[in-house]
């Protein structure tokens, strides 16, 4: 039993870890960051790092927590769900593979001074050029891929639930921990090695998606064949 929950447990956090890390690209992200804040202090900057590290855990949590169940309260069934994550997650995963280190969203980079950059902690820093909206998007799709709460599944429910809170610190830190160190990450893997990071998870990442598209799409073969045989 021991061995099942550490099981599923690993499971989980590999799966959310896997999944948002190539998005959110922390590595290929602190050139940008440090792009900002080439001219503030190293205390402004670990400060700052610590903030989008703190705001993009609550993003995320926010999202896993209520994104699926937004969409099922407007009448999104969980396979039609599932199908549409999975599409979402295994596009991203796709795009990552064949495009360069630097991520569209990330634009020219205006350097940030001690008065203005914690301000822009949150937005831009945070929201979108951290936590975009595809980050967010990943996110609600893996919340939306495991089954209701009920009696019989709470151990399994809670195992999955400390595992993907762990994943998103997990993130959080490393986002802390690239942001912070910016300029060591740049000199040290440089552009060649970033990218071959990001395109290894990127693979991972579409093989997730398409894993959660067959998900929904065999629930809704189910629901056909089952309804001919009636």
């Amino acid at each position: 039993m021991t061995f099942e929950v550490f099981s599923s447990f690993l499971n989980i956090f590999l799966i959310v870890y896997a999944s948002l890390f190539p998005i959110i690209n922390p590595l290929g992200g602190a050139p940008i960051f440090l792009s900002f804040v080439r001219h503030c202090s190293p205390t402004t900057r670990r400060h700052l790092a610590r903030k989008i590290a703190l705001y993009g855990f609550i993003l995320l949590v926010c999202a896993m927590l209520f994104g699926a169940r937004i969409l099922t309260f407007f009448g999104v069934s969980l396979p039609v769900l599932h199908m549409a994550g999975g599409l979402v997650v295994a596009s991203i995963g796709w795009s990552l593979l064949h495009q360069g280190v630097q991520s569209n969203k990330h634009s020219e980079a205006v350097a940030l001074n001690e008065e203005t950059a914690l301000e822009n902690a949150f937005y831009p820093l945070t929201l979108p050029l951290t936590v975009g909206p595809g980050v967010i998007a990943t996110a609600i799709a893996i919340s939306a891929g495991h089954t209701p709460i009920t009696p019989d599944s709470l151990m399994q429910v809670m195992v999955e639930a400390i595992a993907a809170l762990s994943a998103l610190v997990a993130i959080a830190l490393t986002i802390y921990f690239a942001y912070r160190e910016a300029g060591t990450i740049e000199r040290v893997l440089g552009r060649r090695g970033t990218d071959v990071l990001v395109r290894l998870f990127a693979f991972i990442l579409l093989a997730i998606g398409l894993q959660m598209l067959w998900s929904g799409l065999q629930v809704l073969l189910g629901e056909v064949f089952a309804a001919r045989n009636i």
